[in-house]
């Protein structure tokens, strides 16, 4: 996702901000609805195509038919207009990643996974056929998958009403992607819902394999295979795929639509069936056999009952060209009645084999239980049990037997069967806030694995997880996925906060966020960011950036100079709460005596530094006061005996100093 330069405003509603993808007929943004406040997918016709009527009447027919589709599974479409001759559709916009992003790189899905992403998709298909809508373009790149794990199938860009009367698409012409044609879509015949049938087991296919069943230089060349070449069943590409769901891949496979599943409806209840172990209705297991033969499970006895299965072959061919052989030839109605007494031996022994019992443990792995139980049953064993394990096989399905495939066994044999019980929750770890590679790793560590998608709505850092689904410490499936959010390409993030860090730890974070360091730094005093370290940034820390802009270092110079006040005839309470609030601190000291004269006790009469001058910040001032109040004192007098007293006289008196006068004493004898 890429902000654009132009924020073109279309109808005077829509407002475009970023380009999602560039599709077959159109551009599709991310775009901001003015009127209800709310990120819509803008799907805008390319200007050359908006010049042709077929194209145009094609974009408007796409818009009004998919406006009638809604369904859980499915992509709305909220509006569709014009504006200056450029045609376009609002739709939802889907936060969450596409199937194609999940499978980039050839990576294959779990079948369990794999069945549960196109039970979903199955289903907003069938919904869109039931409503006369053929989607035309099935494919990875056009299926989302939401943090939720909820699929929405997107982009019915080429898809049109299958009751209209007329068609639009020109003839000769081929819409669609040629990997994901089907054989008659490829032939340019008409199609219905059974090429999105299709379409999507080749989706299907390559969520198991890890790349689709045909691949070529040229879409000629793969639309050629689709129609001429035989498919390799999955389960030989990867053996790990269910004998259940490599059926089901094949029957949508089929190059005859008439033999393929009739509508994705069959498609997903097979499926269904699949995820709950049960036994497919519509698709037949390699081996297994349809019709009232069925029941004789003949893929499950020994190599010799095999070349005797011949009973099944009435479910498979038709008798009516058997009819018509014996009215062309007698030798031929002869060699009809030889395979009908071969038939009636066949079923002999097969009768003589249920008598005498099993002589060989079948091999029942990866049968569903039900399916196994009912193998064993008809082999004759009497004593069946089941024992339960987790296993990355689906539910349901028998990962091994006791006694093992091939191992001599009776009737009276106690079997047991071990039936995988699927994964086990695992607690989804925190990863918000950790880098996209940490995310990662613990994710994988918790035996999940990761979808990364990319958001314009959430602010943070780039290649930084600023959110997950599902959120930590809650249970999910083991295998299952686990969606981190990070900053989309070309959005704007703020400045990390590096204050207090050093100049190298500064451009070590700075760099890690895809912002360069400028060579030169700015010097500041601080009163609280220690000398040698990041006061600041410019950009400022906090304000809003994009990928590669240049920031410079503002690095702290050490304490800054403060103007000292004047608090001389302060009181000492006075005076220290004007230094304090300058940063200061005063030193209290007794001043001399002659600094005293006619002043007040308490009162700071100097401070050894001049007020209105400067200070280091944090410096001490010392300030002297006086402790006494003194003025200068009168000579003292003799002191005088009184009359009819005896007693002794005291010296006489000494002149008083300045803020102490001496007096005379006199001491009264008797």
């Amino acid at each position: 996702m890429e902000p654009v330069s132009d924020q073109r405003l279309y109808s005077n509603r829509y407002q475009v901000t970023h380009l999602i993808a560039h599709g077959g007929m159109a551009m599709v943004y991310r775009a901001e609805d003015l009127l209800l406040g709310r990120p819509v997918a803008l799907k805008i016709l390319y200007p050359e195509l908006s010049a042709d009527p077929t194209f145009v009447e094609r974009f408007r027919r796409e818009a009004q038919a998919a406006a009638r589709l809604s369904h859980p599974n499915i992509v709305p479409v909220f509006d569709w207009g014009e504006d200056e001759g450029t045609y376009f559709i609002v739709m939802e916009l889907v936060e969450g990643t596409s199937l194609a992003d999940v499978l980039r790189g050839g990576r294959a899905l779990t079948a369990q996974r794999s069945a549960q992403l196109a039970t979903q998709i199955a289903a907003a298909l069938g919904y869109a056929h039931r409503n006369g809508m053929v989607h035309r373009d099935v494919k990875p790149g056009n299926i989302l998958i939401t943090p939720d794990a909820q699929v929405k199938v997107a982009d019915f860009g080429i898809a049109q009403a299958v009751a209209s009367e007329d068609h639009l698409a020109e003839a000769g012409s081929v819409m669609g992607t040629a990997t994901y044609f089907s054989p008659e879509q490829a032939e340019g015949a008409p199609v219905d819902g059974r090429s999105d049938v299709y379409s999507l087991g080749v989706v299907l296919y390559e969520m198991l394999v890890g790349r689709p069943p045909f691949v070529g230089e040229t879409p000629l060349e793969v639309s050629t295979q689709h129609v001429h070449s035989a498919v390799t069943p999955p389960a030989q590409v990867n053996s790990a795929v269910p004998r259940d769901l490599d059926a089901i891949v094949m029957r949508a496979l089929t190059k005859s639509p008439a033999q393929r599943y009739q509508t994705a409806e069959e498609l997903r209840e097979d499926l269904v069936r699949f995820t709950d172990g049960q036994p497919l209705r519509w698709a037949v297991p390699p081996g297994a056999f349809s019709g009232e033969d069925a029941t004789q499970m003949v893929q499950t006895v020994t190599p010799v009952d095999r070349t005797q299965s011949v009973p099944v072959v009435q479910g498979i061919y038709d008798q009516k060209p058997l009819l018509k052989v014996r009215r062309r030839s007698s030798r031929k109605v002869w060699a009809g009645l030889l395979i009908l007494a071969l038939i009636a031996a066949g079923g002999s022994l097969v009768a003589l084999h249920r008598s005498t019992g099993p002589t060989v443990m079948p091999d029942v792995v990866l049968q569903t239980v039900q399916k196994a139980e009912l193998t064993l049953t008809h082999e004759g064993f009497k004593t069946v049990t089941t024992t339960k394990t987790a296993s990355a096989q689906p539910v349901g399905t028998v990962i091994s037997t006791n006694p093992k495939a091939g191992v001599r066994v009776s009737a009276t044999t106690a079997i047991v069967l071990t039936v995988s019980s699927g994964l086990p929750d695992v607690t989804v770890p925190p990863v918000v806030g950790l880098s996209v590679s940490a995310a990662t790793t613990a994710i994988q560590k918790a035996n999940l694995h990761v979808t990364i998608s990319s958001t314009t709505t959430l602010s943070g850092p780039p290649n930084t997880v600023l959110s997950q689904s599902p959120i930590a410490s809650t249970l999910a499936r083991s295998e299952s996925f686990v969606t981190i959010y990070v900053l989309a390409a070309g959005s704007s993030y703020p400045v990390p906060n590096v204050q207090g860090q050093s100049p190298s730890l500064a451009g070590a974070t700075l760099g890690s966020e895809q912002l360069a360091v400028s060579p030169t730094t700015i010097a500041q005093c601080s009163n609280v960011i220690a000398q040698g370290t990041v006061l600041g940034t410019s950009p400022s820390i906090g304000s809003s950036v994009t990928a590669g802009t240049k920031i410079e270092l503002i690095i702290s110079s050490g304490l800054c100079q403060v103007v000292v006040p004047n608090v001389v005839n302060d009181t000492l309470i006075q005076a220290q709460a004007a230094l304090a609030h300058q940063g200061l601190s005063g030193a209290e000291q007794v001043a001399p005596a002659s600094l005293c004269v006619g002043a007040q006790v308490g009162v700071v009469v100097s401070q050894s530094v001049t007020g209105g001058s400067y200070a280091q910040y944090h410096s001490s001032i010392t300030l002297q006061y006086c402790n006494a109040s003194t003025p200068t004192g009168p000579t003292g007098v003799t002191g005088v005996t009184p009359t009819g007293a005896t007693g002794t006289t005291t010296p006489t008196g000494a002149t008083g100093t300045t803020g102490a006068t001496s007096t005379t004493s006199t001491t009264l004898a008797g």
